[in-house]
């Protein structure tokens, strides 16, 4: 039976999405989604190559009276964020996503929906394989790994495309049109500690933290959604400082750029203690679902006897690790003082792994300015050192500076107004686009991004909303319609 989602319109885009989406894609592992792609392409008898780093190149010649315009470069990333619910069976390596219609809304079954960034591909797609929309020529670049290192638009030579202008589908406001966005770094925290044989008079006790939203590291970074990795911190702090709590394991978290939603972990108490901690515990999370009632109702704390565990953390390592954790930044860090509402700064504890005597920790810190990002990077870098934690720098990428000036942006603000009767939010974003980094091979090149409405992204409750891509799409072949001139 056919799927109710490719009979929405514009039918191309869904079709061609839903195709996308039978594909397993996650970043680093993009081979499949660019065979896929490259197959495409050929199908369409366009010219079609694979970069050496693994980016898909589609071109497209300009339609008849188009010929003399700008060459455009459409561009969006063929990976995606690969999230799902602990209770939801699933393989993200061998399954294609199982979407559902909810409303106006597109939504997957307990996982992420691959609507970032597969929409804005889907969108590419349907013009390319078009024989009726108007366009210049057409440099379709579908880059690899955006979600977790960027390496595909930091890979891309200087070259190999020929385009003046750059329309980057990866926005997730309908009526926002970005002009610039922050640039991130990762920031890697390793230690190892002293395992010690559990004693004989104890009783262990799983922690599970669940239920929380999650989100997009950047765009929602601001909204004081809870960390799972900062809760369970400070549960495990509370723990030590009342009853002497000791740390078996923590598995917190899993993608840099993802808010953590679970935290899972194992301790073991004194006997003698268990009441009282069990009473301590009940205090705290009462006060800890009372500060989140609001912003994370499904918020969930359990505590669960089991099995002793045979070794736990020295006592001292436990104490500089929770302390280390809790004097380290999480969240915004600097507020924009030039663009109003606009995060500058901030920093996400993404993911926590403690066992087999090694501690973890992976942050993903975002900025739109480089001093402000190395301001706080040598925070961390301190604050973790002072751990005895060996601290890792990689993955820097830049910012895209905003330029009030483009030729680009002014066409597609004055085409919004004339189409939608409002003016679009003309912003710079937290979020990490590729057009930094692709700016620096390509400086000359007149960017802008835009998408349709994604809510969610980088968590199971990832949805797009059905009409909003009916407006993206009216929006992004009048913008095709009205590309100017080459210069003489």
């Amino acid at each position: 039976m056919e799927s109710p989602i490719r009979k929405l319109h514009p039918v191309s885009i869904w079709n061609h999405f839903s195709d996308l989406n039978s594909v397993p894609r996650p970043s680093k592992k993009e081979e499949r989604i660019i065979d896929f792609m490259v197959n495409f392409g050929k199908k369409l008898m366009l010219e079609t190559f694979v970069d050496e780093v693994g980016n898909v190149i589609i071109k497209k010649p300009a339609t008849k009276g188009f010929e003399n315009k700008k060459t455009v470069v459409m561009q969006s990333h063929l990976d995606m964020v690969h999230q799902k619910n602990s209770e939801t069976v699933f393989d993200f390596e061998t399954q294609g996503i199982n979407m559902f219609i909810d409303g106006d809304w597109v939504t997957a079954d307990g996982t992420t929906l691959g609507a970032d960034n597969g929409l804005g591909v889907a969108a590419i797609m349907a013009v390319l394989s078009s024989n009726t929309i108007e366009h210049p020529t057409i440099e379709a670049l579908f880059t690899i790994d955006e979600e977790t290192g960027m390496t595909g638009a930091m890979g891309l030579k200087e070259g190999v495309l020929s385009g003046e202008i750059l329309l980057n589908l990866d926005t997730e406001e309908d009526d926002e049109i970005d002009m610039g966005c922050a640039g991130g770094i990762d920031v890697t925290a390793n230690r190892s500690y002293q395992e010690e044989t559990t004693p004989t008079d104890t009783v262990a006790f799983k922690i599970v933290i669940k239920g929380l939203q999650g989100g997009h590291s950047g765009m929602d970074i601001h909204k004081g959604l809870g960390n799972a990795n900062r809760l369970m911190n400070r549960i495990l702090y509370h723990g030590t400082e009342t009853v002497g709590l000791r740390v078996s394991n923590i598995d917190g978290g899993s993608l840099r750029n993802a808010i953590p939603r679970e935290s899972f972990s194992t301790i073991v108490i004194n006997a003698n203690e268990k009441e009282r901690f069990l009473l301590k515990m009940k205090d705290l999370i009462g006060l800890i679902k009372e500060e989140f009632k609001t912003i994370e109702p499904n918020l969930a704390v359990d505590i669960i006897s089991t099995d002793i565990p045979n070794k736990i953390m020295d006592v001292a390592t436990q104490k500089v690790f929770l302390k280390s954790i809790y004097t380290t930044l999480n969240g915004v860090y600097r507020m924009s003082p030039d663009v109003t509402n606009l995060v500058e700064t901030s920093n996400n504890i993404a993911r926590i792994l403690v066992g087999d005597g090694n501690i973890y920790v992976a942050c993903l810190t975002r900025s739109s300015s480089e001093s402000s990002k190395n301001d706080l990077t040598n925070a961390l870098t301190s604050s973790f050192e002072l751990a005895n934690f060996k601290v890792e720098l990689s993955g820097s990428y830049p910012g895209w500076q905003p330029n009030i000036n483009s030729e680009i942006l002014k066409i597609c603000t004055h085409l919004y107004e004339n189409l939608f009767g409002e003016k679009a939010k003309v912003e710079a974003c937290h979020a990490g686009l590729e057009c930094g980094i692709l700016g620096q091979n390509y400086p000359l090149m007149d960017m802008v991004s835009f998408g349709p409405t994604i809510k969610g992204a980088h968590s199971p409750d990832e949805r797009v909303s059905i009409s909003s891509v009916q407006k993206f799409w009216k929006f992004l072949q009048q913008i095709l319609k009205n590309i100017p001139e080459r210069n003489s």
